[in-house]
């Protein structure tokens, strides 16, 4: 079974990137892939802070990487750059962790401006991590992202099929490789 680790670099559940993430699990268990979630803001901050590699969750969520054949990465775009709680994270990751897996990074960011942030501030993090197949990107604007008065989130229908069709591409990718 095809296995695939998320990587939600929001500092809150109750975020816009949560409401994709959401979109992704239920697309990618449609699609009978097992799905683990990593939502960093839940680790322990001191382990990440400090860079500790002998910490119980990090060695279980670098697991969850390591047996993943797809790694999606979420984030917010703050300051023109993704978020320093992913980078933390990403620091822990062992040295080529992301070598030989299919890569999609998502962002939500305030607008149309950030889109490169993904390009020059995400991806050579990536690359130094090991990945080299990395699907386009998604940026999705924040306004795309209505925040319900009842609860939860309605999205956008241009930026759902923007992310199905980078979903879709992601297993193509798969599987040819």
């Amino acid at each position: 079974m095809t296995k695939a680790v998320i990587i939600n670099g929001s500092n809150s559940k109750s975020s816009r990137v949560t409401a994709i993430h959401e979109k992704v699990v239920n697309h990618l268990m449609a699609q009978g892939v097992e799905v683990h979630s990593n939502y960093v803001h839940e680790l322990p901050a001191k382990d990440l802070m400090t860079a500790n590699f002998g910490s119980e969750s990090i060695q279980l969520e670098n697991k969850w990487v390591e047996e993943a054949q797809i790694v999606i990465i979420l984030t917010p775009i703050y300051k023109a750059s993704f978020t320093g709680i992913l980078k933390t994270y990403l620091d822990v990751l062992p040295q080529k962790a992301l070598h030989e897996k299919v890569i999609l990074p998502i962002a939500v960011g305030g607008s149309i401006g950030h889109l490169l942030a993904l390009e020059y501030a995400l991806k050579p993090v990536l690359a130094v991590l090991g990945a080299t197949t990395i699907s386009h990107s998604v940026y999705i604007v924040d306004k795309q992202i209505i925040r319900l008065d009842e609860g939860g989130f309605a999205i956008e229908e241009e930026a759902i099929k923007r992310l199905e069709a980078e979903l879709k591409q992601l297993q193509r990718v798969l599987i040819a490789n």
